[in-house]
């Protein structure tokens, strides 16, 4: 047991010596983001989904349901949003991550700053993905089609073209 402790320190003070910032490094790493969750458990089963208007950044016709969190303030949140056969949400990105189950429907998800269906990847129900802050994406919904979306907040919709988005227009 002795000769492991030794071992170790000389271990600990080779490192030092050999790689000075390494350790201090570690103590300068802010501390982890640690989400605390719901207070109490959330089910949902698809009949206890409560829907409403989704907010003025998306094209009318499409719903949202908020299952965890608050879309509008800092923090951790889970919603639904339901789109009408054809629904576009044109170029756009966010502050934030955008992670995206499709949840029902055919769901077309494309990057860059201009819309081209040809070139969007087709999710169907089950498919995932995750995108980074700031990514200029599009999608489309063939069929009626439901996705589940965690992010932070506040969700922010920026539209690459101002003529795109909703809110601007009278």
């Amino acid at each position: 047991m002795k000769i492991l402790s030794l071992f170790l320190m000389i271990g600990t003070l080779l490192l030092t010596l050999l790689f000075p910032g390494s350790l201090q490094a570690q103590d300068q790493m802010p501390p982890p983001i640690v989400d605390e969750g719901p207070e109490q458990q959330l089910l949902y089963s698809p009949e206890t989904v409560e829907w409403q208007e989704a907010p003025t950044s998306l094209e009318p016709g499409a719903e949202v349901a908020v299952l965890e969190g608050n879309p509008s303030i800092p923090g951790v949140f889970t919603m639904r949003i339901k789109m009408p056969d054809e629904f576009i949400i044109s170029p756009h990105w966010h502050p934030g991550v955008e992670r995206v189950t499709v949840v029902s429907g055919q769901f077309y998800l494309g990057t860059g700053e201009a819309l081209n269906r040809e070139a969007a990847d087709h999710l169907p129900p089950g498919s995932y993905t995750s995108i980074p802050p700031e990514t200029r994406h599009y999608a489309i919904a063939d069929g009626e089609t439901v996705i589940q979306l965690t992010s932070v907040g506040p969700w922010e919709v920026n539209y690459v073209n101002p003529a795109d988005d909703p809110r601007l227009r009278a």
